[in-house]
């Protein structure tokens, strides 16, 4: 995008999403006594709709935040790592064609594996082996959660108010 302004002015805007979809909007899961959460729906959104660099900006900026203001310092800079790998992960595999949702979903799933498996490998340095191992099914669920959500709200954004999205050649 040409108007630096607007460039970060979107980029902040997916954060603050972002952020309030990771540390608001919680979805209880009985199975495994966590939750879920929309942050990683609203991270896969934010690097269709504003590409690779800047979605990936807002996913980490996003998710230390919640991380951040949740009390759980520790996780800060993890979460600033895998959000952003997640969101670059997503926004590569996509890259050239992001309004193609097979590409859309292709990416969002390969970047949920990954997160899947950096954060169980930073739960077993800060909270040891068996702990991380028996978090995987949290994870894993929160992850495909966002998945889903994402498949679903992108289709009815593309379908109902395409002049959401920029094209690829505005922000990258």
């Amino acid at each position: 995008m040409k108007n630096r302004t607007a460039e970060v002015t979107y980029t902040a805007l997916l954060a603050a999403l972002v952020f309030v979809a990771t540390y608001l909007i919680k979805i209880p899961n009985p199975a495994t006594g966590g939750y879920s959460h929309m942050g990683d729906c609203m991270v896969f959104l934010a690097v269709v709709m504003i590409g690779r660099r800047n979605g990936s900006i807002a996913a980490a900026i996003g998710g230390a935040l919640s991380d951040l203001l949740a009390g759980a310092a520790a996780w800060v800079l993890p979460t600033l790592v895998i959000k952003f790998a997640m969101a670059f992960i997503m926004g590569t595999i996509i890259y050239g064609d992001p309004m193609n949702r097979k590409k859309q979903l292709v990416g969002a799933l390969v970047g949920g594996i990954f997160q899947i498996i950096a954060y169980t490998l930073v739960k077993i340095v800060l909270i040891g082996m068996g702990p991380a191992i028996l978090s995987i099914p949290n994870v894993t669920i929160q992850t495909s959660v966002g998945i889903v959500l994402f498949a679903v709200l992108v289709n009815v954004l593309m379908k109902h108010a395409a002049m959401l999205f920029r094209k690829r050649g505005e922000m990258k």
